[in-house]
């Protein structure tokens, strides 16, 4: 009836996938995705270890962002099995379909599946709240009624842990925005300003070992962000978050730097998957790592930055800068 479909297979030789059907020049597609059986650990997948302590929260909106196929999924299921593993409680998860497997451990962990389970996310969150959760996931926020239901379970007390398709923080509170009429803005800001605990958004970033690496952007709550998201002051959250390092926030750029310094990324991967590629560039040129031709190359070639292009890096990786000026 709806021409297309979600749902999850598990082939005892193969593993779990994910599928998606759908019609196209009157044929049917599918697309697979395949589900490791094993949840990996917050250290197996490389992830920042503030990501345990979010997933330990007491109360409060957690939001997983990212584009498709950017690992959302398996960091929630890793957050997850951690909090499972330590604490003892009620974990609620819907999910359309449901990908990773939970098994009980610390916590009673109950998965329910949209079509199957339950007729749809709206009414599976109506009856959350009987079912005595202490922590509830939500698969997907796509629409008001389920970002409504998210924020409700934040301000009566719940861990509410819900993804949601955007490109960072910045973009996933204007996304959130743009689920509510405009008359009722200055509301949700004020109820994510006293609710929003975290916003993790993440990309997976190809690696100099061939596989990929997990560059997290971090948002907390600190006091400043929180003004900051109460006066809609969505612009400044980046600047925030660079100043809320020591207490546990992070941006992408942040963390490509870091990628790139440690040798586990190329020059052009941090650059492509930077946020400002011009800031990068001379981050990294002022700091005068290794591969500073690549750089300089990168920066006559690409560069219609004026400040940036103003710096030529002497002396290889010696880490002397002598500012040019341009005549």
């Amino acid at each position: 009836e709806k021409m297309e479909m979600n749902l999850a297979l598990y082939y005892k030789e193969l593993g779990r996938f994910r599928v998606n059907i759908f019609r196209q020049r009157g044929n049917v597609g599918l697309v697979f995705r395949h589900i490791k059986a094993e949840i990996q650990t917050v250290e197996q997948l490389g992830l920042p270890p503030i990501v345990k302590d979010i997933a330990m929260t007491k109360r409060g909106l957690v939001l997983v962002v990212g584009a498709t196929g950017s690992g959302k999924s398996t960091t929630l299921a890793a957050m997850i099995d951690h909090r499972n593993t330590i604490h003892p409680g009620h974990i609620v998860t819907v999910e359309d379909p449901i990908e990773f497997v939970h098994n009980h451990k610390q916590s009673l962990i109950t998965q329910r599946e949209v079509g199957f389970d339950t007729l749809s996310f709206q009414n599976a969150l109506k009856n959350t709240l009987r079912q005595a959760p202490d922590v509830i996931l939500i698969g997907e926020v796509r629409d008001t009624e389920t970002m409504e239901a998210a924020i409700t379970f934040a301000e009566t007390g719940h861990l509410c842990i819900a993804t949601l398709h955007s490109n960072n923080a910045n973009q996933a509170i204007e996304r959130i925005m743009n689920f509510f009429p405009v008359e009722r803005h200055p509301q949700i800001y004020l109820q994510l300003s006293l609710n929003l605990r975290a916003i993790i958004s993440q990309r997976l970033v190809p690696s100099l070992d061939g596989k990929r690496a997990p560059a997290l952007e971090i948002m907390l709550d600190t006091p400043r962000i929180k003004d900051l998201v109460k006066k809609a002051e969505v612009d400044l959250l980046k600047e925030a978050m660079e100043q809320g390092v020591e207490e546990g926030c992070q941006t992408f750029d942040h963390v490509l730097f870091q990628l790139y310094k440690e040798e586990r990324i190329s020059l052009e991967q941090a650059l492509i998957n930077a946020d400002s590629a011009n800031n990068l560039r001379l981050k990294i040129k002022l700091e005068g790592l290794r591969g500073d031709d690549a750089i300089n190359a990168l920066l006559d070639k690409k560069s219609g930055d004026h400040t940036a292009s103003a710096f030529k890096i002497q002396g290889g990786a010696s880490g002397n800068v002598t500012p040019i000026r341009k005549r």
